[in-house]
């Protein structure tokens, strides 16, 4: 497995950048490499993944540098432990709701005694047994796999300092569109009531010392980072269609 350089720089103090992918493009994935980004979310909850589909597109990340981070369809040992195996550098775990949840989610992800992920030495996540022996490939993916739990259920925010106590989680995600359907107001991220409830919820984790994260378009992340957020990504469609606007202005069309 390669150092998963975007974690050191979360633990630095450091933004890092991402671009979502939701489809099985590793082309895509190698320009976005190639741009400079640090990560990429490749995204199960949405997307139209297979674990094949997963593994082609992390190794496609790591040829350029970046880290390959699975969001699973759930909060569910077998399909973290899959997306793992198969060389993923972290998890975005959607709809956490309970410190229990968080939890879970890192007693999935991380070998004895900090979890209890299954163990294979086999896997491509330990170079297919040539990470080292048993003990040594324990301990480097217990430290190198990044641990993200996304908040955005009102339940979640009410239960937030209780989340923000779990051992283990490097990032707490702040995710907008979901949060504004759990507030009354489905799609409508601008309205005051999920504002408040978005800022809230950076105050406390900021205030707990924990890293924290949110997607945004690039004047947004430029206004996220002033903030003091770290975890940052946008959609590639959403890239694409910025660029695609900008060049049909640019040329009259």
């Amino acid at each position: 497995m390669l150092k998963n350089k975007m974690k050191a720089k979360i633990k630095a103090g450091e933004p890092v950048f991402g671009i979502s992918i939701m489809f099985p493009s590793p082309h895509l994935v190698e320009i976005i490499g190639l741009l400079g980004f640090d990560w990429v979310l490749i995204d199960c909850e949405h997307g139209s993944m297979t674990a094949e589909n997963v593994e082609v597109l992390a190794l496609a990340a790591e040829r350029h540098g970046m880290a390959p981070i699975v969001r699973p369809e759930v909060n569910r040992p077998d399909l973290i432990a899959k997306y793992l195996d198969r060389g993923c550098m972290g998890v975005q775990i959607p709809h956490v709701i309970t410190k229990a949840d968080a939890e879970a989610a890192v007693r999935a992800v991380k070998f004895a005694p900090e979890g209890m992920r299954g163990l294979a030495r086999g896997t491509r996540a330990g170079d297919y047994g040539f990470l080292g022996d048993g003990p040594d490939m324990v301990k480097a993916l217990n430290d190198e796999t990044l641990i993200c739990v996304q908040i955005e259920d009102k339940e979640a925010l009410d239960n937030l300092d209780d989340i923000l106590e779990a051992e283990g989680v490097d990032v707490f995600f702040v995710g907008p569109s979901d949060l504004s359907q759990s507030l009354g107001h489905p799609g409508d991220r601008s309205h005051p009531d999920v504002q408040n409830a978005i800022s809230a919820a950076f105050e406390k984790i900021h205030a707990a010392g924990k890293s924290s994260g949110t997607p945004g378009e690039a004047a947004a992340a430029a206004e996220h980072v002033k903030q003091g957020i770290l975890y940052h990504y946008t959609h590639s469609q959403n890239l694409i269609a910025a660029s695609g606007r900008a060049y049909l202005k640019a040329v009259g069309g």
